[in-house]
């Protein structure tokens, strides 16, 4: 992995009077663990610069472009070169969307140094959601910046993972600096009203008359508003570099940050009370957030600062007590801050390369939504969802499961009459709670496009995926409706799973992200091996027709129907035992599996026209419990199993013959029977499905073998 930083245009970079932005990338690059990876962009006058891999982005005058675009443009000519998979880009958020719009499928992180509405690019409503949307990461100094960049979002927004606040570090002191501190008051900053100073030289005027041992030292300037401070005991310095302003906090025993504007964070009261200085800060914006142990004055006025002040020169006990808690309390080291960002880079790291390989298996958490019909009383206790469940959980993932249906169900209610209101809310909670490395989807049709967007936006390290298992040929039921339900939410999925051929399917779209997966099998259900016993009954078939599948529809009749009765029409001496027809009621749950314990054969007889690879889940009851599966030639099930493992029929005639002779042939049944149980099960049983399925939506490279993927 390779990391691009881009400074802002002009940031400074150099030992010579750096920049706040560039001494954090400077202190937190130079210990990271990543450093050998990372390249710093920037634009710097001074020759001497810190001693990290640099470039420097050279732009030509020109009268009628930007300077800053220049600047941004000539970066990515660069980065497209170097190609890196991250770019951190520093308090310029109208860089991230001039990136976004020329470089794709990069992983953008934008940091904040100051007020987020003060700034080009993220001022607006719009623009910050379109940051939300762009970036992988919004990065703050403060607590305040973040909360002013939700101003007018919606609360959605307020616990997104991408927004994080990442404080600014110092070296931290020695307590033995403590016994070298002189009689100094400190003021650092620039020398106007916003940042107090104007107050504080009427303050420390007075302070100087009075209390004659002590001695106020100014570091910095300012042009265009001059404030003079003229007494023997104050030592105006300029601008000073950054190690001589930390050498001179050093020996400070007091430091003045008494900010009028509100500070987005505030590196000089960070920085005084790393080194043991008795720290006064105001209230405004983030200064509270730079320091332990402080005295903040609520109000500033002249009075009130002398007050505080004078109080900590007479208290000398309130004043080593505070210099003492100042450096001892003291957190926001370099090594503090640059691991938490190394933190956030190993995570997308990590995302992207492999969730678990064969040594070191990671354990995903996955949020599998589907209907587990829990309202039906264990009826449907072996139906697809849970067998793709207990898959991921044998694979040793923590699996939470949530049944959409159920719970739309069980809250519908006056003021959300669908329930679907209530049900959003709910995943978003259970979301936000269980924080899933991987999201499932299987027949969530309550869960729209719009929905899981808003998922995706909160849960940014999240993949989705979708299974999907009903008939999509044309000629068969429901297709339009099914093939919508397929598309709805395709095109926000990491990865969608169908139980048709993907090449079958011309709705599709053309991309690599489409996959076909067998109905899984599961040994916790399939626990019958017919092939051992002799059997009373030679066709089983049930159909599942019904309201709350369990009373028969009347209407329109279904054609397979009019093929059973074809079939038991033409052919004789067999015995056939069919559920859901003729005015027999569908059989369920344990009585299903009682029922087929006496069958010899199963009858694999999908809705519709065949097509390549389509099934319905019947086929797991039948190969798995070691009957002989009937199967339509067109379904292409060759591709897998040989006619010593299933039966292929090309026709009806075909199919009958074919019964006949297995029902007269019992060797043969029991040989064909137990040939493809054996096979089923140890290729297409749900492990290695839900294995394939968090492989490819998470592009894990493997060894692994699948009989259904070349």
């Amino acid at each position: 992995m390779k990391i691009s930083i881009l400074l802002p245009y002009k940031e400074n970079f150099s030992p010579e009077y750096p920049g706040a932005v560039s001494l954090f990338v400077y202190e937190t690059t130079k210990i990271s663990k990543f450093k050998n990876k990372i390249i710093v962009f920037g634009n710097t006058n001074y020759k001497r610069l810190f001693n990290l891999k640099y470039v420097n982005i050279n732009i030509k005058k020109e009268f009628f472009n930007s300077q800053t675009k220049n600047y941004v443009t000539n970066f990515i000519k660069l980065e497209r070169k170097h190609d890196s998979s991250i770019i951190e880009v520093h308090n310029r958020p109208s860089y991230i969307h001039i990136i976004n719009s020329k470089i794709k499928n990069k992983i953008l992180t934008l940091y904040f140094h100051n007020d987020p509405l003060s700034m080009d690019g993220s001022k607006t409503i719009e623009q910050r959601k379109k940051l939300l949307k762009t970036c992988y990461k919004i990065i703050f100094n403060s607590a305040w910046s973040k909360k002013r960049f939700l101003e007018g979002l919606e609360n959605k927004f307020v616990n997104s993972n991408k927004l994080l606040i990442f404080y600014q570090s110092a070296q931290k002191g020695t307590l033995s600096l403590l016994q070298k501190k002189k009689k100094w008051i400190t003021f650092v900053g620039k020398l106007n009203k916003a940042k107090g100073y104007d107050v504080f030289v009427k303050s420390i005027t007075k302070i100087l008359d009075k209390y004659k041992d002590w001695q106020a030292i100014v570091i910095g300037d300012e042009k265009r508003e001059k404030i003079i401070l003229n007494h023997k005991k104050a030592t105006i310095l300029g601008f000073k570099k950054h190690q001589e302003v930390i050498n001179i906090f050093k020996k400070t025993s007091i430091t003045v940050a008494c900010s009028r504007w509100e500070e987005p964070f505030g590196r000089t009261s960070l920085e005084a009370s790393a080194n043991g200085c008795a720290v006064i800060i105001t209230n405004k914006g983030g200064l509270p957030e730079t320091v332990t142990d402080a005295k903040i004055l609520q109000n500033l006025n002249e009075k009130n600062l002398t007050k505080l002040i004078g109080g900590l020169i007479e208290d000398s006990a309130t004043r080593r007590s505070l210099q003492r808690k100042s450096i001892k309390n003291f957190y926001l080291t370099h090594k503090f801050v640059s691991k938490k960002i190394d933190d956030y880079r190993s995570e997308k790291l990590f995302l992207n390369k492999a969730f678990f390989i064969k040594t070191s298996r990671k354990s995903l958490r996955i949020l599998h939504v589907t209907n587990f019909n829990e309202r039906l009383d264990g009826r449907l206790f072996f139906n697809t969802g849970r067998r793709i469940n207990n898959g991921f959980i044998r694979l040793g993932h923590s699996v939470l499961g949530f049944s959409d249906r159920d719970i739309q169900k069980y809250y519908k209610s006056i003021g959300d009459f669908k329930g679907k209101k209530t049900l959003n809310d709910k995943l978003k909670k259970t979301c936000y709670n269980y924080k899933p490395d991987l999201i499932v989807t299987g027949h969530a049709d309550l869960i729209s496009q719009e929905q899981i967007k808003e998922l995706k936006e909160d849960n940014p390290n999240t993949k989705f995926a979708q299974w999907f298992l009903d008939p999509l040929n044309k000629n068969g039921p429901d297709f339009e409706r099914n093939k919508d339900r397929i598309l709805d939410k395709i095109d926000v999925m990491d990865g969608s799973f169908i139980t048709t051929s993907p090449s079958a399917l011309k709705f599709l779209p053309s991309n690599e992200k489409n996959f076909f997966i067998p109905n899984p099998s599961d040994h916790s259900f399939e626990t019958l091996n017919n092939f051992n016993k002799s059997c009373s009954v030679d066709v089983f078939f049930a159909l599942s027709h019904g309201v709350h599948r369990g009373k028969l529809k009347s209407g329109k009749e279904d054609d397979r129907i009019i093929f059973l009765k074809k079939l038991q029409d033409i052919t004789s001496n067999v015995k056939f035992d069919l559920y859901g027809v003729n005015n027999i009621q569908p059989i369920w749950a344990d009585h299903y599996f009682k029922t087929i314990a006496n069958a010899k054969m199963g009858l694999n007889l999908s809705r519709g026209d065949a097509i390549k690879y389509y099934s319905s889940d019947r086929i797991t009851q039948i190969v798995g419990n070691g009957l002989v599966c009937l199967i339509d030639e067109k379904t292409q099930y060759r591709d897998f199993f040989s006619n010593n493992e299933m039966v292929f029929y090309k026709n009806l005639s075909d199919l009958s013959e074919k019964i006949s002779k297995i029902s007269g042939d019992d060797k043969l049944r029991r040989k064909i029977g137990k040939n493809g149980k054996e096979k089923y099960m140890k290729y297409f049983n749900s492990t290695k499905v839900a294995e394939f399925i968090i492989n490819k939506t998470l592009e894990i490279k493997t060894n692994n073998k699948y009989l259904w993927s070349k």
